[in-house]
């Protein structure tokens, strides 16, 4: 297991303490080896590129990049195993716009799957939304110092710099997972068509208890995934593979009602602070300032 003091899980689909072959070529090239919609890693600059796929925390991974979920489309499968029945023709389509009916974007869908017959006519289609984590602090400043010396500096100890990075679940479910659900998932919803969400265990392990019905009476499938180490044979520290831990169906107002409420504190804390803060306001006394030679 990984240094606590090391914030980087994979780094260009590698472990920082793989020095195979293969491992200093996606690092030197950049490249993603996760289906990106190119060769090479394209996160936040496409020139300079945040080629970290994982972060440690609590000397466990978790995803921090969407892309990192597409290794092997597992997840188109799984989303396909609940959208349509066995045997069904599909395909899968990335980044597809949803339009409301003000003719404005409601932002694009992750992956579409699509339902064809044999003359190759789409007659259903399900979305699938892949939800990776928000950092807080700062994750390219040690991507930067571990690319400077990949060999020496993959288990440095970055736990006593500033800004260390940390999953920041409570806004990947805020600012990302809900306005999802809300603008995107209402449409497909009012189209009575499914949606599947892909997430790290870890991070589905912090969203409120959603309640649970049947796979045939759900409306979305909240696929979970887990980063499980392999190791190799003669390759070093081995590789983490992208493994569907667990499967949860639920409707889609209760599991949007749930995720969207928030948990209240008590009323009295609140006036308590309110009361404070009007103390202090009246105690102080104003600021009067003598201003010398106005004119």
């Amino acid at each position: 297991m990984a240094d606590s003091g090391q914030p980087l899980a994979e780094v260009f689909g590698h472990l920082t303490t793989d020095h195979t072959e293969k491992a200093n070529r996606y690092r030197s090239r950049r490249l993603c080896p996760f289906n990106n919609k190119v060769p090479n890693c394209t996160k936040d600059k496409a020139k300079n590129p945040l080629g970290v796929c994982s972060i440690y925390h609590e000397n466990h991974p978790v995803i921090t990049c969407p892309i990192r979920f597409r290794e092997d489309w597992i997840i188109t499968d799984d989303a396909a195993s609940f959208f349509f029945k066995e045997g069904t023709h599909s395909s899968s389509l990335t980044e597809v716009r949803l339009i409301d009916a003000h003719d404005k974007s409601a932002g694009n869908i992750d992956v579409v799957l699509v339902a064809y017959d044999d003359n190759g006519k789409v007659y259903d289609f399900g979305a699938l939304e892949i939800q990776a984590v928000y950092i807080s602090g700062n994750v390219r400043e040690p991507f930067e110092h571990f690319m400077k010396d990949p060999r020496r500096r993959a288990s440095m100890d970055w736990s006593k710099e500033p800004n260390f990075p940390r999953p920041d679940y409570l806004s990947s479910s805020r600012k990302r997972l809900a306005p999802q659900l809300l603008f995107k998932g209402g449409i497909l919803h009012s189209w009575k068509k499914k949606i599947a969400v892909a997430l790290n265990k870890s991070f589905f392990a912090t969203l409120p208890k959603l309640k649970q019905v049947s796979k045939s009476d759900a409306d979305i499938a909240w696929l979970i995934y887990d980063l499980e180490l392999i190791k190799e044979k003669g390759k070093g520290s081995g590789r983490y593979s992208l493994k569907k831990v667990d499967e949860v169906f639920t409707e889609f107002e209760p599991a949007l009602l749930s995720i969207t409420t928030s948990s209240p504190g008590k009323v009295e804390d609140f006036i308590k602070l309110l009361q404070e803060k009007l103390d202090e306001q009246l105690e102080t006394p104003p600021v009067n300032k003598t201003i010398e030679k106005p004119f």
